[in-house]
């Protein structure tokens, strides 16, 4: 962590400081109009058409089969950021949680993790010496998980298997600690460094878009090597 932090960096830009509030969310619903047009178009040239998601059953609600309405998945969202940030004093997160659970684990196993870098800081040490019932983002995790398997459970979908092929469990792992070095270098993952970024208006969270998106182009090119066919996914989802 000291290696990545000591590299130069650029100062913290808030769009909303720079240009107003108003100009900043006008720039931003045009950039997001353009994204979705480009998007339409390349699909279509591509495919032909727009794909609507999995078919569902005549008599099915949308609300607990889905796909939810993509206006009201949107409103959803950000009244929960909304609320994430009034009640905590700071935006929606996921990834800080594990980095704490990871380091409980190694305190009680005899580490001195009180002693590394990043959790030097105040914030990070009140964090590890304090119960995890007192960290925000790991109750919100709890909430999240639960939450998952209350909805797939109402949508007759919860159906956890002990078996699962060598292949996907390679790239769970290689994947999983990619993705959680990565979130703590870029301190947050695409809720807090993408979503809550662009949401408070900060400029790294356009500067992370650019980033994760060459790297989902990278990630999906690899993913025939662990066995996880494009088209495979394409056709259902998984």
């Amino acid at each position: 962590m000291p290696f990545w932090t000591a590299l130069p960096s650029l100062k913290p830009t808030s769009l909303v400081t720079t240009l107003g509030a108003g100009p900043a969310i006008a720039i931003k619903l045009a950039v997001f109009a353009a994204i979705a047009a480009l998007t339409v178009a390349i699909e279509r040239r591509r495919h032909g058409r727009l794909v609507n998601g999995a078919p569902r059953a005549a008599n099915a609600s949308p609300w607990l089969h889905g796909p939810w309405p993509l206006f009201a998945g949107a409103l959803a969202l950000a009244l929960l950021n909304f609320t994430t940030l009034a009640l905590s004093g700071r935006p929606w997160g996921v990834t800080s949680a594990f980095a704490l659970w990871g380091a409980k684990l190694f305190s009680l196993a005899g580490i001195d993790v009180a002693s590394w870098p990043y959790w030097s800081s105040h914030t990070n040490a009140a964090a590890l010496t304090a119960s995890v019932t007192r960290d925000v983002t790991s109750v919100m995790d709890a909430g999240i998980v639960l939450g998952a398997m209350a909805a797939a459970a109402l949508a007759g979908r919860y159906a956890p298997v002990s078996r699962v092929p060598m292949c996907s469990l390679i790239a769970a792992v290689v994947g999983g600690m990619m993705l959680g070095y990565a979130a703590r270098l870029a301190y947050g993952c695409i809720i807090r460094a993408y979503f809550s970024g662009i949401v408070s208006g900060s400029l790294h969270g356009w500067l992370w878009l650019v980033a994760a998106f060459a790297g989902n182009v990278i990630g999906t090119r690899l993913r025939p090597l662990f066995g996880l066919e494009v088209e495979r996914i394409r056709q259902t989802g998984c």
